[in-house]
């Protein structure tokens, strides 16, 4: 099967996986915790079991890197990596805002276990909107058949940017700091809680912006390559090569990550660069201003 080829099968799998969660979704489904406080539901598996039994159909010697459990012949040329419900926490309280993954990497015969191959197809489907999101490598990304670019906003105070934040151990995480500062300094921050989602904003221009910590391959496979084909950047915060085992991920529309590659220099420098006023602050601000 020529490489092109790849994205068409897994958008018709994603298709089906996502008419799945959609009949969960209506009816509801009971959660329970594979960690602390990661959740699992009924869905996440039986899309996991879907996809898997659809992919293995298609491409019985393609190796599966899935979220739920699946590890499946890894040592293959071609590996997917799956996240069968991205955004489960959402799903589970029932706020509109999940998807499936499906990220394809070539993997060349040889190549040592601790190297990154090249993601070469990916899809992003939103069951709710029926929003099919597609890259092919050298071959751009597409929304619904629409091929789509990265946005043209040049500055950060004019973004609209997005981040999230881990399920675990929040307390110890430092991306509060980071989205106090570019709050303050952008057009507004969203926080809605599927990085599969927020990669493929960035790619198609609702967002011009997008950082978050911790995350895995099955979450940045299919965004990273949607963002590059849409003409974006997809890094690590000091602008170093983005890969499958980073843990971080800074995406940007390209003009405005010399400024967010700045902030998170000065950040982890130490720098802080501004503070909130307390609220006495900002009442004396207002009332100098009034007078």
């Amino acid at each position: 099967m020529r490489k092109f080829e790849f994205a068409h099968v897994a958008e018709g799998i994603a298709r089906q996986a996502g008419a799945l969660l959609r009949g969960f979704y209506e009816k509801g489904v009971t959660a329970e915790y594979k960690g602390d406080v990661d959740l699992v539901t009924e869905a996440d598996r039986a899309s996991e079991q879907l996809i898997v039994s659809k992919l293995k159909a298609a491409f019985p010697e393609h190796g599966i890197y899935g979220e739920e459990g699946t590890r499946e012949h890894l040592e293959s040329e071609y590996r997917w990596y799956v996240d069968p419900l991205d955004g489960t926490t959402n799903f589970a309280h029932g706020f509109p805002s999940f998807c499936v993954i499906l990220g394809l990497e070539h993997r060349p015969l040889g190549l040592s276990d601790e190297a990154d191959g090249e993601i070469v197809a990916g899809v992003v489907y939103d069951p709710l909107r029926d929003e099919m999101f597609v890259a092919e490598k050298g071959r751009g990304a597409w929304l619904n058949g629409r091929q789509i670019k990265v946005s043209k906003i040049a500055t950060l105070a004019e973004s609209l940017t997005a981040t999230g934040f881990p399920s675990q151990k929040r307390h110890e995480n430092p991306n509060v700091h980071f989205y106090q500062q570019i709050t303050l300094r952008s057009h507004g921050v969203r926080r809605a809680g599927s990085a599969g989602l927020d990669l493929a904003y960035v790619a198609c221009g609702r967002l011009d912006g997008y950082w978050e910590f911790k995350l895995n391959p099955w979450d940045t496979s299919a965004g990273m390559l949607l963002v590059q084909e849409a003409g974006g950047t997809i890094t690590h915060f000091d602008g170093g090569k983005f890969t499958l085992d980073s843990r971080e991920v800074l995406a940007t529309n390209g003009l405005i990550f010399p400024e967010m590659k700045h902030i998170f220099t000065e950040m982890f420098a130490g720098r802080d660069l501004e503070r909130i006023p307390t609220p006495a602050e900002f009442a004396a601000k207002r009332a100098a201003a009034a007078k």
